[in-house]
């Protein structure tokens, strides 16, 4: 019977559990803007929604929450890829953002963090004014042309 072997596989379960229980973990987000909003969206699965925490110091915007893994006694494990750990993500928002009203959801696994932009930062159109000339009327034109021949 031929086996095939593949190192990258080992180097990858090595790699795994060196790593294992270092550092936070990974959390994949988009950010996107929609109209007067960015949207941020987190995946988290399997997240307690309790262990979410959002926090906003000055112009960092904080998403941490913690997975924890039911510890099932008496089972032989054939593969656990899923790990526990805190997950931690911080952007730096910037400037032109309305930090009083910055809101979030949960659901499916998925965090929805909607922030404002403010009203100062919104895309606006600026009027074009123009200057108003008097006219010279052609008996005011004639006098002048009179009082330069003189």
């Amino acid at each position: 019977m031929a086996m095939n072997y593949d190192p990258f596989r080992d180097l990858d379960r090595v790699a795994g559990a060196l790593l294992e229980g270092r550092g936070p973990r990974v959390m994949p987000m988009d950010l996107y803007r929609s109209g007067d909003v960015y949207v941020l969206n987190a995946d988290m699965p399997g997240i307690d929604p309790g262990s979410v925490d959002i926090d906003v110091d000055g112009q960092l915007l904080t998403i941490r929450g913690e997975r924890t893994l039911a510890n099932h006694d008496n089972v032989k494990w054939l593969t656990r890829e899923r790990t526990a750990g805190s997950f931690l993500r911080q952007l730096n928002l910037g400037q032109g953002i309305d930090l009083d009203n910055i809101s979030a959801t949960y659901a499916n696994g998925v965090l929805s963090v909607t922030i404002p932009v403010t009203a100062a930062a919104k895309p606006r159109k600026i009027e074009v004014s123009t200057e108003q000339r008097e006219t010279l009327t052609l008996k005011e034109g004639e006098k002048a042309d009179e009082q330069r021949e003189k």
